[in-house]
This record gives C-alpha cells, sequence and structure tokens, in this order.
C-alpha cells in the first residue's frame, strides 16, 4: 500500500509502505515460555488472531522501510522478554535515624519553649 510523508507526485505512483506480520504461535525460533511471555507483554498489539503488525512507512525507499521494521521488530521482542529485576530493599542508614530524631527533638524543645511557664 502507498505510504504518507514527502515524495511530492511521487507518492501516488510509488508503493513504499511496509508492513510486517508475525504469527508469534508459529514462530519456531521461541520456546514456549518465550511466547507466552511475548503474548502477555505484546497482547495490546496482537489482533484478534494473535498476529503482530509492525508497520513502517517513514522513508521513500521501500528497502529502507523493511529495515525500519525488521528493527522495531526486534526492539520490540528484546524489550518485551526482558525481565524486570525485583527491588532489593535496603536498610536507613543509622546516622538518617539520628539526624531525624536529632531533629524532632529540636523542634519539640523550640514548641516547648513558647509555652508559657506554669505556676505550680
Amino acid at each position: 500500500s502507498r505510504s504518507g510523508g514527502k515524495g511530492g507526485q511521487n507518492v501516488n505512483k510509488v508503493s513504499s509502505k511496509v508492513e510486517l506480520i508475525l504469527n508469534i504461535d508459529e514462530a519456531i525460533f521461541f520456546n514456549d515460555d518465550e511466547k507466552t511471555l511475548l503474548k502477555l507483554k505484546l497482547d495490546k498489539r496482537l489482533d484478534s488472531e494473535g498476529l503482530l503488525h509492525i508497520v513502517s512507512q517513514e522513508d521513500r525507499s521501500q528497502l529502507l522501510n523493511k529495515e525500519k521494521t525488521i528493527v522495531k521488530l526486534i526492539e520490540l521482542i528484546k524489550k518485551s522478554l526482558q525481565v524486570k529485576k525485583t527491588r532489593k530493599q535496603t536498610k536507613t542508614p543509622k546516622s538518617v535515624i539520628e539526624n531525624r530524631l536529632k531533629n524532632k527533638n529540636v523542634n519539640s524543645f523550640k514548641k516547648e519553649s513558647r509555652k508559657k511557664p506554669s505556676i505550680d
């Protein structure tokens, strides 16, 4: 199909748009775990038949558009197969706790000194 963008009258004559369609279920280069992970991560980008569509129509050259779709596919797969590391919780340093308590005491003393002295 035709791609939009630059090209003047040439746009109407040349079909340089490229659409790459990948069936994740039939892809032999993924194992079952990777396939399920891809389906989970890319569920918004899959159509009703489970096909992944990637389109490029930025350039006038069909070859450049093909290369861009392949790069997009590789980046998308890399990103979706990457497992996020769980955050390792750290302890609050003692110095931070001490500073907080010291500031609390200072504020407490300030407020206490503002009160009128009670006569007992």
